[in-house]
């Protein structure tokens, strides 16, 4: 057996805080919630020095960059396994948790995560100032990776021809597969769950997927009483003499004040509740720890399909439920209240969540906003693409317009290769319900690279841990992998 294998697991906590969709409430993107484990004793912070700008050799500024070791698994000579950290918090949790620690467990992996610099305690900079936020980027993160997994060699004392995996899912599923393509001498092979891969300005194809997936769940009336429900929202938005009711009905934290971004925040704000409940539906919410774990896409058309009142009351019974098991006391819509959160430049700030950092590496590099300019979808055109772009340039200056985003969108398709992406022993895993398949990879191009379909799963559903009532087509993908992983372990480098 050899050496071992760095898992590049993603653990991005970007749920429906922040993430790759850049409107009020949705953001919804990349971010694998944090588990919901607390029985296990958890592996303690440590720090690495890292290089502040990779691209600079003579910048010799550094930095201290947070991981987590787990190395009770360890069999000398075996693989090394590395998650890496996304657009969020790492959670230690998941150094003894998730699918890839019962590979590791197999194997006898030593096992690391690394935070992605920018966010959690992995700071750089002095703050988030635009100025600051340029060594935020894809390809510095890469380069931290290759920069660790070097650092580590030496520090461990690991055998030469040593086998690293990488694992990852979402936005760090991409960081996978693209630290595969350009540091294929660092890491042996990668696991690339719910992985974006191509780049886009509108992600327009978002929205057709939820729509297809309230289909699918409940058939035309919940998709139909979707549909009336927004277009009386919006016929309702224009007449003020409404806006009142409204602001009672939707329990707005602000009356409502008339203008377009303040409508497209709002709109956005509700179409987030079906948006974010299809994206992670069933899969593991429970694991998670999440507040709405019991609120699926069947229990949203059920309230939208048999609640009481019209289709508009039936979307504030929605919005109500989704606000309770949330603890929220109103509807926060306004544009400004969003923009003031992501102007905060400061990493103490309460509001750093992290859509400050996630969403200026979509104006600077991959686009994915989720609009409403899709014809067949129910949820209105209140957020088009225009809506997105504003925010970018409110956020960091007006030179983040369109032409800037366009020509930032294609860059990364031409450094990464898009769906073309040329690379050996990665396996592309996807799920039917996931909005995301819609930018990656769902047939296999290459028996080198090959794709796992998993039909009726959302995000990164194969990464938690498995459960009895999984769908079988789940379990066959976590066999599947776990194959795979053994097989390329027995390969040499090529």
């Amino acid at each position: 057996m050899g050496d071992e294998m760095l898992l590049l697991f993603l653990t991005v906590l970007l749920v429906s805080e922040f993430g790759a969709g850049l409107r009020r409430h949705g953001h919804h993107g990349l971010l694998l919630p944090p588990p919901n484990v607390h029985n296990y004793p958890v592996p303690p912070d440590q720090w690495f020095t890292q290089k502040l700008d990779h691209s600079q050799p003579s910048d010799l500024r550094t930095w201290q960059q947070r991981y987590f070791t787990n190395d009770t698994f360890y069999r000398p000579g075996g693989p090394v396994f590395l998650m890496i950290g996304g657009e969020g918090t790492a959670s230690p949790v998941w150094m003894v948790t998730g699918s890839w620690i019962e590979y590791a467990e197999e194997h006898g992996a030593l096992c690391f995560q690394l935070e992605h610099r920018f966010y959690g305690k992995s700071h750089p900079t002095e703050d988030m100032s635009v100025k600051n936020l340029r060594y935020l980027s894809s390809e510095q993160a890469l380069a931290d990776l290759a920069t660790f997994s070097a650092a580590m060699e030496e520090k461990h004392a690991l055998p030469e021809g040593t086998k690293w995996v990488a694992f990852g899912g979402s936005y760090p599923g991409s960081l996978a597969a693209w630290y595969r393509l350009k540091y294929p001498h660092m890491v042996h092979a990668a696991v690339s769950s719910s992985a974006p891969l191509v780049a886009k300005t509108n992600f327009y194809e978002f929205l057709e997927v939820v729509s297809d997936a309230v289909k699918a769940e409940s058939g035309d009336t919940c998709y139909s009483n979707i549909a009336a429900a927004f277009t009386e929202l919006e016929k309702q938005l224009a007449d003020k003499k409404r806006w009142r009711p409204l602001g009672k009905l939707f329990r707005l934290c602000d009356p409502y004040a008339a203008s377009d971004l303040n409508t497209s925040s709002l709109v956005s704000s509700l179409a987030d509740l079906f948006e974010g409940t299809v994206q992670y539906n069933r899969d593991n919410r429970e694991f998670e720890g999440a507040k709405d774990a019991n609120i699926t896409v069947s229990t949203l058309c059920h309230l939208m399909s048999d609640g009481a009142g019209s289709p508009l009351d039936r979307l504030a019974a929605v919005n109500a439920a989704l606000m309770a098991v949330r603890g929220d006391k109103c509807l926060d819509y306004t544009y400004k209240s969003e923009m003031d959160k992501m102007r905060q430049e400061s990493f103490d700030s309460p509001d750093n969540t992290g859509m400050r950092q996630w969403i200026y590496q979509t104006c600077n590099e991959f686009g994915w906003y989720q609009t409403s300019d899709a014809e067949g979808q129910p949820f209105g055109h209140r957020f088009p693409l225009t809506f997105s772009v504003q925010q970018c340039m409110d956020a960091y200056g007006t030179k983040f317009n369109q032409s800037f985003i366009d020509a930032a969108v294609a860059a990364t398709n031409v450094r990464y290769g898009g769906r073309g992406i040329r690379v050996r022993r990665v396996v592309f895993i996807n799920g039917s319900i996931d909005p995301w398949h819609a930018m990656g990879l769902t047939a296999t191009r290459s028996r080198h690279a090959p794709v796992i379909y998993v039909n009726g799963t959302a995000h990164c559903a194969n990464m938690y841990p498995s459960r009895d009532e999984d769908l079988p087509e789940l379990k066959a993908a976590r066999r599947r992998i776990g194959r795979l992983i053994a097989r390329w372990l027995q390969e040499d480098d090529q």
